[in-house]
């Protein structure tokens, strides 16, 4: 199953799912994917059409963060939570047997066209900065996701934006996931 990409974004449409497994690349239309190995873990992040995923294994524990701006088609096992982005979200879930916490900040916003595109921008250059994932497109106007990830002893950070001309929608996750 190929999710269907939508022409009009809205930010009632994003949503947060976690997931105690790892999803299959071939139910998305990945854009780009990344691997990194460190110490006693393991992650994975990749890029989408305004979205993205991040797996994170850790001995025998799996877990998946989907931020994907629709609400049918998903995946249905292995959903841990799943909630809306609009407006401002904290959220976090311990795997206690495996000693991994999971935590999320999710921001949104609507931006007046000469914000957006100033923010536009500021990302694209960062995203070229740092080499992290990204894919722009254009769908009215300059779009764009990044999934900028930072790897230390036990945790690993993923940040993530989406940004979408249509509307000047911007949505932004800071991501952890730690092991004791």
């Amino acid at each position: 199953m190929n999710l269907p990409a939508k022409p009009v974004t809205s930010l009632q449409n994003y949503q947060v799912v976690l997931y105690s497994r790892a999803l299959h690349p071939e139910l998305f239309l990945m854009r780009g994917r990344r691997v990194f190995r460190h110490g006693q873990y393991e992650a994975e992040a990749w890029v989408m059409r305004g979205a993205h995923a991040f797996r994170f294994e850790f001995g025998t524990m799996c877990a998946c963060e989907l931020v994907v701006d629709q609400e049918g088609g998903l995946p249905s096992a292995g959903v841990i939570a799943a909630f809306p982005c609009a407006g401002e979200r904290d959220f976090d879930h311990s795997f206690k047997r495996a000693g991994v916490h999971y935590m999320t900040t999710v921001q949104t916003e609507s931006l007046s066209d000469n914000l957006y595109m100033s923010t536009h921008d500021e990302m694209l250059n960062h995203a070229r900065a740092t080499e992290c994932l990204s894919f722009s497109w254009n769908e009215g106007g300059p779009c764009l996701s990044v999934v900028d990830v930072q790897k230390y002893n036990r945790e690993v950070h993923c940040q993530a934006y989406h940004l979408q001309a249509v509307g000047g929608v911007v949505v932004r996750t800071q991501t952890i996931f730690e092991h004791v």
